[in-house]
């Protein structure tokens, strides 16, 4: 670990007097102001202060951006930093060849502009899942300064990354976050004792609030590589804790009202309940604000303003044809139906805007505020055994949340995941066991009316399906999920600012993607229907219906769930089925094909190999549920 002559001038320096050492003193154009030259430094290939370097050429050639890695463990804050110091001027990317998503941004500090990158929160340079290796491969590629930011309440754990960081020799600045939760907790940490142990700038901020991020920005044209240089893990470990006893202080404090909550929200028996009634809670909300927009802004909208430009658009193409049907679908009684006109600008657009969006805006903002409170952790920790039975871990509770809203934005969220096998577990059991709200509302309206006993059964039998398949896919498939490493941060006050910021960022997120694989599907499936491949389809699967115990008119509204499964549950009502036939028919309609949309953004996300398996297993898994409830029902009924 020893740096010749200048870790041993250093090392003497905190001995003799270590509240008179001053990192300033590295600024001398002599060298370090330490007393020996860069010749004689083994640091001088990478310092910012060797005389032989011009530092321009390297880091800023007149012309070029800087560069500004942002970097720390997950839950640290990272994210509202970030948007402290960018604001709206960032954009949402995927690393090249990855799934995991970074935010890139610019922040402009004294005249000259910045690029800034967060780069996904990672424990250590050593990966352990695929966020980490991007993180470690997005440090490999170079930055000009690596601003690392630490939780105050947790500094000896996020050293190990900030020691990792700094031994590659770049221009850095230390950032200790959530320092007022640290002093709450009896924390205490020394800035100057920190600096002249890490060789670089200190800075404290509470992002939520905007405290020291003046200070962080001042710090920057301060940043400088450290004197640490590569060790091995005993050997970095025993420094955190020569580093932590040196420069932190902890005193005694009495638990309070959220440490006992925090307490309360981990318990295996508390922990659940309290966890149903967030869910529940979350859930009732969500319904509730959706339903709100949708009553109050997106219909109003459509049926006002849009729908009277279809309908002159129509008139103009004669009301028919095969560009008018493409367009503006075929019309209902001489009218036009938003759910079921099937044209890219009527069905297309509301189905994405009217009927998915709103909730998108609900469940979006529901999940970043439990996210900004500190809870999403905690549930994910809850459900982390039971997830980790069919091949998954904690966080896949949030994709299999969002997937009971839409099964669109569930799916993408399965991105959060750390696997291939794992992303496509959870997505292949998303689309065949996850209800979406739509097909939820049309289960209680179509079989609610005949007894809630029928719909208990309907939930029962899709809860029972996605454990067993998930069972049996974390069996066949190889590979092996990894464990879940995840830091539990305390609850906190959420910054509206950042809430705001981040729901911006999904949401718009959502429709750039999400709206272009809606309308190619409504367009496919408006191309289908028009081709009379359906009926065609239809006959030739008449006497899988009878395994079923289905009269053969169910199989054209099963295949229509293709389109929309709602709408398909509504076309099962006339066929005059009993309550046993309608519960075959809703799970096997809810289990196979998912609707368009989410069929579209399943083959961008898993590939059409993996898609050809998840339809395999979509088709099986419904034709044996159904054959079994089938049996099952006949034997009650003799």
């Amino acid at each position: 670990m020893s740096c010749h002559g200048l870790f041993d001038i250093l090392k003497k320096r905190k001995t003799d007097d270590r509240n008179n050492v001053n990192l300033d003193d590295f600024e001398s154009n002599t060298g370090c102001g330490m007393g020996i030259h860069c010749s004689e430094c083994p640091l001088s290939f990478r310092c910012s202060h060797n005389g032989n370097k011009d530092v321009s050429k390297t880091t800023n050639s007149g012309q070029k951006i800087k560069k500004i890695l942002l970097m720390g463990n997950p839950n640290v804050g990272k994210s509202a930093i970030f948007s402290r110091l960018t604001g709206l001027h960032a954009i949402s990317s995927n690393y090249p060849g990855t799934t995991v998503g970074f935010l890139e941004g610019s922040v402009s500090i004294d005249g000259e502009t910045y690029k800034l990158i967060d780069v996904p929160g990672a424990y250590t340079l050593d990966p352990t899942n695929e966020a980490e290796e991007v993180a470690r491969r997005t440090l490999d590629e170079g930055g000009d300064i690596v601003v690392i930011v630490a939780d105050a309440t947790a500094l000896e754990r996020n050293l190990y990354l900030a020691l990792q960081v700094l031994e590659k020799g770049y221009p850095s600045v230390l950032v200790l976050n959530m320092v007022d939760e640290a002093r709450h907790k009896g924390i205490h940490i020394d800035l100057q004792t920190l600096e002249i142990e890490l060789g670089i700038p200190v800075v404290s901020t509470v992002a939520v609030t905007g405290e020291g991020i003046s200070a962080l920005k001042a710090a920057l044209a301060k940043a400088r590589p450290s004197f640490i240089l590569p060790m091995g893990k005993d050997e970095r470990w025993r420094l955190i804790g020569d580093i932590v006893m040196r420069s932190q202080q902890v005193t005694h404090r009495h638990h309070t009202f959220r440490d006992r909550l925090e307490d309360i929200s981990v318990h295996p028996v508390s922990g659940l309940i309290l966890s149903l009634l967030v869910i529940g809670l979350s859930f009732y909300t969500i319904r509730t604000i959706g339903e709100g927009l949708i009553d109050y802004v997106f219909d109003p909208l459509f049926d006002r303003f849009w729908g009277p430009l279809l309908a002159s658009l129509s008139n103009l193409l004669g009301g028919s044809g095969f560009l008018h049907d493409i367009l503006i679908g075929h019309l209902i009684d001489g009218n036009l139906d938003w759910e079921q006109s099937f044209g890219i600008l009527s069905t297309g657009l509301y189905v994405e805007f009217a009927m998915v969006f709103p909730y998108i805006i609900s469940f979006y903002l529901i999940l970043s505020l439990l996210e900004d409170i500190g809870y999403l952790p905690r549930l994910a920790v809850l459900f982390d055994a039971l997830l980790h039975r069919i091949g998954l871990h904690g966080f896949a509770i949030v994709p299999t949340l969002l997937g009971l809203g839409c099964n669109v934005p569930g799916i993408l969220a399965t991105r959060v995941l750390e696997s291939e096998r794992e992303r496509f577990i959870a997505a292949t059991l998303i689309s065949v066991a996850v209800p979406c709200a739509g097909l939820q509302a049309m289960i209680f309206g179509a079989i609610g009316s005949l007894g809630m006993r029928y719909v208990v059964v309907i939930y029962a039998s899709l809860f029972l399906v996605w454990l067993i398949l998930g069972y049996v896919l974390n069996k066949i498939l190889s590979g092996q999920s990894p464990e879940l490493i995840v830091e539990i941060p305390p609850y906190r006050l959420p910054s509206f600012r950042d809430l705001g910021l981040k729901l911006w960022f999904r949401i718009s997120g959502f429709l750039l993607e999400a709206t272009p694989l809606v309308l190619i599907g409504i367009l496919i499936a408006n191309l289908v229907y028009s081709s009379g491949i359906l009926p065609w389809i239809s006959n030739f699967l008449k006497p899988t219906v009878y395994l079923l115990g289905l009269p053969p008119e169910a199989i054209g509204a099963i295949l229509l769930g293709f389109l929309r499964k709602d709408v398909a549950v509504g076309l099962l009502l006339p066929l005059g089925l009993t309550p046993q036939q309608l519960i075959v028919a809703i799970v096997v309609l809810s289990m196979t094909f998912p609707c368009i949309a989410t069929f579209v953004v399943l083959f961008k996300e898993l590939g059409a190999k993996r898609l050809l398996q998840s339809i395999i297993i979509m088709i099986s898994i419904a034709m044996l549920a159904g054959i079994a409830l089938n049996s099952l029902f006949s034997l009650m009924i003799t």
